[in-house]
């Protein structure tokens, strides 16, 4: 089956928290990365999909898990989805060495990111 759910990430509006109410109810590695202007905590789990954990970056905005979805063209990808209906938030952002990603809302305001691996 193409276009698998390939990562998870939780935004939250106080990561401390987070990070210690998830470390506790599950058995996940919590792994620190300095990425630069911000850390993000890769969320390992052993088999199945893993995620991260970030500071929230949308003013005012709850604290909410987005899943992303594997593409093979993010740039056609999210042309696609905003053809029928959604709207692009975050467009074609790189992340250094893994990869680019796109967060678009559904019709029905539902947010999903689309991410694209680098090639190697």
């Amino acid at each position: 089956m193409g276009n698998q759910f390939v990562h998870v990430e939780l935004m939250a509006t106080d990561v401390g928290k987070a990070k210690s109410f998830y470390g506790e109810l599950f058995d996940w590695n919590l792994e620190d990365m300095n990425m630069g202007d911000m850390t993000y905590t890769i969320i390992k789990v052993g088999e199945g999909t893993g995620g991260g954990l970030m500071k929230n970056p949308i003013p005012n905005a709850p604290s909410m898990w987005v899943a992303y979805v594997d593409v093979n063209d993010l740039q056609a990808a999210t042309s696609k989805a905003k053809s029928l209906g959604a709207k692009v938030m975050k467009d074609n952002v790189e992340v250094k060495d893994m990869g680019a990603f796109s967060i678009i809302t559904d019709p029905t305001g539902a947010m999903l990111g689309l991410w694209q691996t680098k090639k190697r």
